[in-house]
């Protein structure tokens, strides 16, 4: 019963996003940035969708049951404060540029290698990403219908692809609206339920106002610090969320749906929390069979509210998922591999969209790999963006915002960066708290209470190689502006 409760839902979205697939009309424009056409509750759904996904619930609860409320909580936080300063900062400006994909961002300000070097970041980043919330699925499915968890990850797949391969962002859009009504249904609901019958408890030590796990590194201060930096600012730099702000129809559509956003993320976020919290003294802080979550709904929870609280998990990873598998495809067509849309005065068929269609599949296929290696929720949100923030985030706010800037500083800031960031990874034994079994190399150098501050580390380092360069070798003056003289026969309208 509750896993065809869940497929009806599924399919309903599914019925939408095919529905509303009409509208790209053979034009990558309109597939890749919905025409720049959408209003604010479209843009803002979308916007919240990409943030609210399986890492903010499941991962969410996972860390707070485990090691306290900000270890969770901190994931939607984090990217609701990715949003807020987003709004403020820089939804106008990247609007207004009507570009089709981040990178796009990158090229003008930079030049094309630095395009390249954004591009495979930002494709490896969503990679992880999308793997998140393909692990959601394979959980739930190997919960309660028994199938293999690999089986659950590959179903997640087809669903968000039937969609997103024929509607792109207008799909995207509206399937997104729907799928935020379900999760903010399915996440009051499941909060209202464990403080009627259980009660809302908080142990102690662990709760929003133990500020001893934002100051103690003892508590996981570092940590919890460095989990909402890496989505606060790394994800400013995210192709999904930028990818919404392109679409909304005027600046301040895209600004102000940023900040209704960043609302949603953190009302959504937070019930979670207070959830697992909860779940602490219902379990005896034991660990449980798979996600604590899953573990509530399934020993305890009546069929409907199940059913209304998974269908709100599998809506949010579809979200996020569509998103991630659309950015990330459209990033290596057009910025990797120099694909161009079609002309507009042509009606030939549009060779950027057919090729970002058939680029879908490679890129689940990586992500599927990844869910598969590594079965974490909320750690490959965190990782994602934390190598964003250590690479690209200099150079984007710089680029809006200082004059100085040049390819050689992009360059090197991007270069150092990353670099220092994954040896830094590859030396911590840990990573956000749990055992690092993506890229560890035994030594003496760094144990576990290393664990948070390469976050910090690598991104200062960045700033400091782009400073460093730029003042070094200065971006040559821009030319005098040459003021065309009058045509000789040309007479004064006073002598007129």
């Amino acid at each position: 019963m509750i896993i065809i409760g869940v497929a009806v839902g599924v399919l309903a979205v599914i019925a939408v996003g095919l529905a509303v697939a009409r509208k790209v009309d053979g034009d990558s424009t309109n597939f890749l940035v919905a025409g720049r056409s959408l209003a604010v509750p479209l843009v803002a759904a979308g916007l919240m969708g990409q943030a609210v996904d399986s890492n903010a619930t499941l991962g969410n609860t996972d860390l707070t049951y485990s090691l306290g409320f900000w270890a969770g909580a901190s994931l939607p936080l984090g990217l609701g404060l990715c949003l807020l300063l987003t709004g403020i900062f820089f939804a106008k400006r990247m609007n207004a540029m009507k570009l089709l994909s981040l990178p796009d961002f990158y090229r003008i300000k930079y030049g094309r290698g630095v395009e390249l070097a954004a591009s495979v970041l930002m494709i490896f980043s969503f990679s992880l990403l999308l793997a998140g919330n393909l692990v959601a699925g394979g959980f739930l499915f190997e919960r309660f219908l028994g199938t293999p968890y690999w089986l659950g990850v590959v179903l997640i797949v087809i669903a968000v692809l039937s969609y997103t391969l024929t509607g792109g962002m207008f799909s995207d859009a509206y399937t997104a609206f729907i799928q935020m009504v379900i999760t903010v249904i399915g996440s009051a609901a499941l909060l209202v339920w464990v403080a009627v019958r259980f009660g809302i408890t908080v142990p102690e030590g662990m709760g929003p106002f133990d500020l001893g796990q934002l100051g103690d590194p003892a508590q996981g201060a570092v940590v919890n610090w460095a989990t909402l930096v890496a989505l606060g600012i790394g994800d400013i730099v995210a192709i999904d969320f930028m990818q919404r702000i392109f679409s909304a129809r005027t600046p301040e559509i895209a600004r102000r749906a940023c900040f209704i956003g960043a609302a949603g993320t953190a009302l959504v976020g937070i019930p979670y929390a207070l959830v697992a919290l909860s779940s602490v003294a219902i379990f005896g802080g034991e660990p449980t069979d798979g996600p604590v979550l899953f573990a509530l709904l399934d020993e305890y929870a009546p069929p409907l509210l199940t059913i209304l609280v998974l269908s709100a998990i599998v809506a949010a990873s579809c979200s996020t998922a569509n998103g991630a598998i659309l950015g990330t495809a459209s990033v290596a067509v057009r910025n990797i591999a120099g694909v161009e849309p079609r002309p507009q005065d042509t009606t030939v068929a549009d060779p950027l969209l057919r090729i970002v269609r058939i680029t879908m599949l490679p890129v689940v296929g990586v992500a599927i790999f990844f869910a598969l290696v590594v079965p974490q929720t909320g750690i490959l949100l965190t990782l994602a963006f934390d190598l964003m923030l250590a690479g690209l985030i200099v150079p984007f706010v710089l680029g809006h915002y200082w004059s100085r800037i040049t390819t050689a500083a992009a360059a090197a800031s991007i270069a150092v960066g990353v670099t220092v960031r994954l040896v830094l990874f590859a030396l911590t034994p840990t990573m956000y708290g749990v055992e690092n079994t993506l890229l560890y190399v035994p030594n003496d150098l760094v144990g576990p209470g290393f664990d948070g501050w390469p976050t910090f580390i690598a991104p200062v380092c960045s700033l400091l190689a782009f400073v460093a360069v730029a003042l070094a070798r200065p971006a040559p003056l821009p030319a005098e502006p040459v003021v065309a003289a009058p045509a000789p026969d040309a007479v004064p309208a006073t002598e007129a």
